[in-house]
């Protein structure tokens, strides 16, 4: 197994974890979110994609974002760190960065 795979396979567990400390999920809903999150990831880094995630009002969201520097606009550094919690992404309808809760990403399209 090389490298990248096995920090791949860490990363979503670590994720697993936080969302059945933190957000009270089971360990199968916990994988299954952790899952969904690698896969959108990896999804924008190279174009754009679709998906769903709860708002915090209960509502959902449908959005369009991408994470492919070829499609993003120049930024200048913020200096903070991003929460491991939240999601970060460039949205493609509104033409500005966006972020989710990473805990209430509910499917990709």
């Amino acid at each position: 197994m090389s490298n990248e795979r096995k920090s791949t396979l860490a990363n979503i567990m670590r994720m697993a974890w936080m969302f059945v400390k933190r957000n009270g999920f089971t360990m199968a809903e916990a994988l299954k979110v952790a899952w969904l999150n690698a896969k959108v990831t990896k999804a924008m880094r190279t174009g754009i994609v679709q998906f769903f995630f709860m708002k915090v009002d209960g509502t959902l969201r449908q959005a369009f974002g991408t994470l492919d520097p070829h499609r993003l606009p120049e930024t200048q550094g913020s200096g903070r760190r991003p929460a491991d919690t939240v999601q970060v992404y460039y949205d493609t309808e509104k033409q500005e960065y966006r972020s989710f809760k990473k805990c209430n990403l509910y499917k990709m399209a």
